[in-house]
């Protein structure tokens, strides 16, 4: 499971996605009728239809696996799964009334919409009638699968960013646990011929490669998105400017113009030709799924590396341990025709600790609950395991929930390739236009 920041194009599929929904409350599931027998047999016979994302050929025989279990449970229910459907699908569904039972996501970025405008029913009543205990789930996985008191949505695995290097790189150096030790590291570690050209990078800085969006990068330095009101905090939050200014001035060492041209000649993330299987960057930021892509990959065999937190400001050693989640969701979207049996699936899926290790284990993601991180059945190193000790972190953070969601993101992405090219001088003045664009926008939203 890997997540890729949405288009600006997909902002208006999202915030006019539910056009003719409800105003007012958002629809819930409500209280399910109590089984007189065990909970299979209550259960009528039925045909769910559940969309989901997964794509490739691990992914979705790794998914349908799990399903296989719920339909041991309950023999009578048959799931029929649509695969590499994405949140424009889901939302185009439900503005035509012509929705899936249940709907999986691999994004958080649509659930405050879905929501506050009731696209997808509040579970709270069947949550509190089944008896879910849902502090079995970090604070920060319940924060994104609900909205102003609404849970319309439950986790199904997370994903939690963390700091890989090259052992062979770092030539017995420790990984950095501040900014200045990593900044100290980068130009140790850095190779340049004579004109600049850059060979090897300690770290690279940029905004635009690859993991090292402001989002997971925050954490770093504590850096807040919003307020309590919902208005954006990157303007007046000093954080953002900490971490600004200290990756201002590793860009401008390495120089712009050098640093872009290596860059821009690295390898596919997503591929073989990763510079860190290269040799080519010591130390990244990536998410836990890159410890099965390095274990699964020919070219990355061999690879010495260790995985840790990522480095924090000096000023904020408490901050070190924390680091980004965002993780998959599921929900039930309004107006589907089996709530009762979509619920029960939903239940499964999330609360159950033997689907949620096998899950795990097969898309080598974090497990969502206590008891399944806790499994002596789940498949994990010293190298998993800072990702899952980073996910429990109780400073780990993930995006606030917001209806513009990716409009914040692209709205602040936008002034980012700015200041690290030199074209944007005042570091202030350009927060604080980010904060009136984004409240601007949230005005328009009528929130």
């Amino acid at each position: 499971m890997r997540f890729v920041p949405l288009a600006v194009a997909g902002l208006l599929a999202l915030t006019a996605c539910t056009a003719g929904a409800p105003k007012d409350a958002p629809p819930s599931l409500g209280a399910q009728p109590k089984p007189s027998g065990s909970a299979s047999a209550a259960l009528p016979a039925t045909t769910l239809e559940l969309w989901h994302g997964f794509s490739t050929d691990t992914e979705i025989k790794a998914f349908t696996d799990v399903v296989n279990g719920f339909n041991k449970k309950f023999p009578q229910i048959t799931v029929k799964l649509r695969k590499g459907v994405q949140d424009e699908n889901i939302t185009q569904a439900i503005r035509s009334g012509k929705v899936p039972d249940v709907a999986v996501s691999f994004t958080t970025d649509s659930v405050a919409q879905w929501c506050k405008s009731g696209a997808f029913q509040d579970l709270t009543a069947v949550i509190k009638q089944d008896g879910i205990d849902l502090s079995v789930i970090p604070q920060v996985a319940r924060d994104y699968t609900e909205y102003n008191g609404v849970r319309c949505m439950m986790p199904l695995l997370t994903d939690a960013y963390g700091f890989y290097y090259n052992k062979k790189l770092m030539k017995g150096a420790e990984p950095p646990k501040t900014l200045t030790e990593l900044t100290e590291l980068t130009k140790k570690l850095t190779v340049r011929d004579p004109d600049g050209t850059i060979k090897v990078a300690g770290f690279i800085p940029s905004f635009t490669y690859y993991e090292n969006t402001p989002a997971h990068m925050a954490p770093m330095v504590g850096a807040k998105w919003l307020n309590d009101d919902g208005t954006s905090a990157i303007g007046s939050d000093p954080a953002w400017q900490q971490l600004l200014k200290w990756q201002k001035e590793l860009v401008d060492w390495y120089g712009f113009a050098n640093l872009e041209k290596f860059r821009k000649g690295l390898g596919d993330e997503w591929g073989s030709d990763h510079p860190f299987y290269k040799d080519k960057v010591a130390m990244i930021i990536d998410g836990e799924w890159r410890t099965a892509m390095i274990a699964n990959d020919s070219k990355a065999k061999g690879l010495d590396y260790g995985t840790s937190p990522m480095p924090v400001a000096d000023d904020k050693p408490d901050q070190y341990g924390a680091g980004f989640t965002q993780g998959t969701v599921v929900g039930v979207p309004k107006g589907a025709k089996n709530p009762q049996a979509a619920w029960e699936l939903i239940k499964y899926l999330t609360t159950d600790t033997e689907a949620l290790v096998t899950l795990a284990n097969a898309l080598h993601n974090v497990p969502t609950t206590k008891a399944a991180a806790d499994s002596p059945d789940l498949v994990k190193d010293e190298k998993f395991q800072t990702f899952l000790d980073i996910f429990n972190h109780p400073k780990t953070v993930t995006l606030p929930s917001s209806i513009n969601s990716v409009f914040n993101q692209e709205s602040f992405a936008q002034f980012l390739e700015a200041w690290e090219k030199g074209s944007a001088k005042d570091l202030n003045a350009g927060l604080t236009g980010v904060d009136k664009r984004i409240n601007d926008r949230l005005k328009l939203s009528g929130s």
